[in-house]
């Protein structure tokens, strides 16, 4: 059984972490693939193995906080498939400094890339959406949607913009069947967390607060992806589902 067979997906950030997980994934259940990153090389890899799982994948090297090149894009994707089931906003970054160390410019570039440029996506992608009877949008939020750490500012700015984002969109597109879910990932062990990682005894202290005692694995994101694109999920939207081992029921 391939749940996404026929669907068309496209998936931001898809060259590394949760976004190629997501990516493998819907490869697996039979999705129709657009990859989207900035790093070529990167972004080929992720192809090259979502094509060695059956999948009918394509790279497209953007920038999603770029209007130009978002617009770019859409052409691109919709040239080669003529159409969108699926757009899941997963691209981020993150600066970690305490807020009076920020500069104007590396406030505005997390806050352009995690929110301005799902957003972006949305308004470029949703006309080529509608009419199908389905459609899913999926923004990957974070626990900082939900609770702060410190020197996150920008960060956990960017994440709750998000989550209210998706709330009120779920609502505008609910009469046309398209649902709109969060997923917010607690702690998982990719790039965007390297400078925990890379740190052992940061590590374990962040961990030691992880009620399931782990680091999240990239799968358990991609599944979760998979069943909320799936049509057993086409009653949940507008909501946010957490996925971080305990950490926010504390």
């Amino acid at each position: 059984m391939k749940p996404l067979e026929g669907r068309i997906a496209l998936i931001t950030g898809a060259s590394k972490g949760l976004g190629k997980a997501m990516a493998l994934a819907l490869a697996e259940a039979g999705a129709q693939l657009a990859l989207v990153a900035r790093q070529a090389e990167a972004l080929a890899q992720a192809t090259a193995e979502a094509r060695a799982l059956g999948a009918e994948a394509e790279g497209f090297a953007a920038d999603v906080s770029d209007e130009q090149q978002v617009a770019r894009l859409a052409e691109q994707v919709i040239g080669r498939f003529g159409k969108l089931h699926i757009l899941i906003n997963n691209a981020g970054v993150n600066i970690r400094k305490p807020v009076t160390e920020f500069t104007l410019a590396e406030w505005r570039r997390v806050i352009d890339v995690n929110l301005t440029g799902a957003f972006l996506m949305v308004r470029a992608f949703l006309p080529h959406m509608r009419g199908h009877g389905y459609g899913r949008i999926i923004n990957v939020t974070s626990t900082m949607s939900h609770v702060g750490l410190p020197l996150r500012t920008a960060y956990a700015s960017s994440k709750a913009g998000l989550l209210g984002f998706t709330r009120a969109l779920a609502l505008e597109l609910a009469p046309e069947g398209i649902t709109v879910v969060g997923i917010s990932p607690g702690p998982f062990a990719t790039e965007i967390n390297r400078p925990l990682l890379e740190d052992p005894a940061v590590s374990r202290e962040f961990i030691a607060r992880v009620p399931l005692g782990r680091w999240g694995r990239l799968e358990e994101v991609g599944r979760l992806a998979v069943y909320l694109c799936s049509e057993e999920a086409a009653f949940i939207t507008g909501a946010d589902i957490l996925i971080d081992g305990g950490w926010c029921a504390q």
